[in-house]
């Protein structure tokens, strides 16, 4: 009997944004908004229908072109809204196992501290963790430098 190789994965952003925590929430609440910060090579695509502004159990489903992996689609709901504060994403079904994407907001000085916080484990065990060494873990840490870029463009903070 062997025991199932599980390992868990975070990543976590934090970024001072010069605007209100109502500006950011608003950004942040129109799902369509995650087109604006995902590195266009991925080819982000939203296939549901979507508000313009989240609520707790929203189903989005989006496609993704990983490279080396072709398209993915993922599904993905949206939790734990708490309004001008924090919400999270988790996947549905994907191309993980498990992803827990919690963001949050705080405020600041002149203002706003922008947190993610994503939870994830790999699919297929030890092939999983090769994978994710060799080339996940580049490509997220390369997603979500992107992402802090746009948002510091968007919101652009002055110390």
């Amino acid at each position: 009997m062997s025991a199932a190789y599980i390992m868990i994965y975070t990543l976590e952003r934090k970024i001072q944004l010069g605007a209100s925590v109502e500006q950011c929430w608003d950004f942040l609440r129109n799902p369509a908004n995650l087109n604006i910060i995902t590195p266009p090579d991925l080819q982000f695509k939203i296939i549901t229908n979507v508000p313009e502004e989240m609520y707790n159990g929203l189903l989005i489903e989006y496609s993704i072109r990983i490279p080396g992996f072709g398209r993915q689609k993922w599904l993905t709901e949206i939790k734990h809204i708490r309004i001008k504060h924090s919400f999270i994403d988790e996947q549905q079904s994907g191309p993980f196992r498990f992803w827990n994407h919690y963001h949050q907001l705080t405020e600041i000085a002149g203002g706003v501290v922008s947190l993610d916080r994503v939870t994830y484990i790999m699919p297929y065990g030890f092939i999983g963790t090769m994978l994710h060494s060799a080339f996940i873990r580049k490509t997220l840490d390369r997603i979500f430098n992107y992402r802090e870029q746009r948002l510091a463009q968007l919101f652009p903070y002055v110390y």
